[in-house]
């Protein structure tokens, strides 16, 4: 399978630090790959300046062998890449079904055209049917009409993946889609996402919860100060004693 994602040797410094340290790392097509590693460790740094938030020091961004380094976020998004947020950010007044609409391109959005409803109609019927059938891939099909404040914390993280879904991404980048919930509704979440990427999506997630996300990967990075330290299965990173040190202190394999 070709790798959808190419990060080569990365680079992030805001004056004298340097957040992220030549860290390269490959993302399969339709494949589940996961970052970790402690707080304050350049995770959330890299995905910014792989989805153009922030503009990178050095080295390369390849989407689908495409140089997308340094692009403005809106136009990572049109390509296909999008993210989501560690706090969810729909429009909170409208509904489920209006957050994931607001995500798609339909004609009618033109001030020139909005007035001609012949023009977009059929396309607006065609948004909501998809729309309706993203919500039902999620779990949120039941939750159409309510309004996106009245969503529990797991239902709002599988809106942003709706959202993602809608806009039509090969891509979605997961910025802890299972923080702040519990386990049963984390096991769902990720549930679901499995059952997207078999539908050809793929997903680049970060997670501190690993006990529950690392059964679901299909590979894993783990970075410490900036850069990549492991990388492999699940199992050949957990049991990695540079990562069990990071997250558990020195002397605990000897123990």
């Amino acid at each position: 399978m070709k790798n959808l994602l190419v990060v080569e040797n990365l680079t992030k410094a805001f004056e004298g630090l340097v957040a992220v340290n030549k860290a390269t790392i490959e993302v399969k097509e339709q494949s589940f790959t996961m970052l970790i590693g402690p707080n304050g460790c350049g995770k959330t740094t890299l995905i910014n300046c792989c989805t153009g938030i922030l503009k990178p020091t050095g080295g390369r961004v390849l989407l689908d062998g495409l140089d997308i380094t340094g692009w403005a976020p809106h136009k990572i998004y049109d390509v296909g890449f999008v993210r989501s947020f560690q706090i969810p950010l729909p429009f909170m007044g409208l509904t489920v079904l209006d957050n994931v609409l607001g995500a798609m391109h339909n004609k009618g959005e033109s001030p020139f055209r909005a007035p001609f409803h012949r023009f977009w109609r059929d396309k607006e019927e065609s948004n909501m049917e998809k729309a309706m059938d993203i919500l039902s891939r999620v779990g949120l099909q039941q939750h159409w009409n309510l309004p996106s404040m009245s969503l529990g914390a797991a239902q709002l993280k599988m809106l942003e993946v709706a959202k993602g879904l809608a806009s039509g991404a090969r891509l979605i980048i997961l910025d802890e889609p299972i923080g702040g919930v519990d386990p049963a509704s984390a096991e769902e979440i990720l549930t679901h996402v499995s059952a997207l990427k078999k539908e050809g999506l793929t997903f680049l997630v970060v997670e501190h919860r690993i006990d529950i996300a690392a059964p679901f990967a299909d590979y894993v990075y783990a970075m410490e100060l900036g850069s990549i330290i492991s990388q492999g299965t699940p199992n050949q990173v957990l049991n990695d004693p540079k990562v069990i040190e990071i997250y558990l202190g020195k002397g605990v394999g000897a123990c």
